[in-house]
């Protein structure tokens, strides 16, 4: 009788019976198993917090008065050309809402309206540039007098 006891596994008598289905509980998805056990996050918006931390911010540029000259003419020329309607490119900074420093942003489109009170540069698709944060603006309305306007 010992003999028989070795080659008896414990689990023989239910192996081939089939899966047993709740009447009373709806299956389970596999999806919903899953959820079960992932990972429990003690502390929520942790990781945010850490990639807003990396994230890189460009510092302002602070034009000088020469470069503040150049950029007062191409607005002159802009405001002379809005009838023309031509493409022009603005490069312009646009500070971070979360943190010190901002990004460089290049717009190309053309000019609807430059408001002189408010300091803004209004363009043909919505955006609104304020002058201040304008360093380059350039375009072929500037090609005969490129050399004159340059930075460098």
């Amino acid at each position: 009788m010992g003999e028989d006891n070795k080659d008896k596994h414990p689990y023989d008598d239910i192996i081939y019976l089939q899966h047993h289905v709740s009447d009373n509980r709806v299956h389970m998805s596999i999806h919903d198993r899953a959820a079960q056990f992932s990972p429990f996050a003690a502390l929520t918006g942790f990781d945010g917090a850490i990639k807003e931390t990396a994230r890189l911010t460009d510092k302002r540029i602070e034009l000088d008065e020469a470069a503040k000259t150049i950029l007062d003419e191409k607005l002159g020329i802009v405001q002379e050309q809005l009838s023309r309607q031509q493409e022009v490119e603005i490069v312009f900074f646009r500070p971070d809402e979360r943190k010190a420093g901002g990004a460089y942003i290049s717009r190309k489109g053309t000019v609807k309206k430059i408001e002189g009170y408010e300091r803004v540069v209004l363009m043909q698709d919505g955006t609104r540039i304020q002058i201040e944060e304008i360093i380059d603006i350039t375009g072929e309305m500037f090609q005969t007098e490129e050399d004159s306007f340059s930075l460098e």
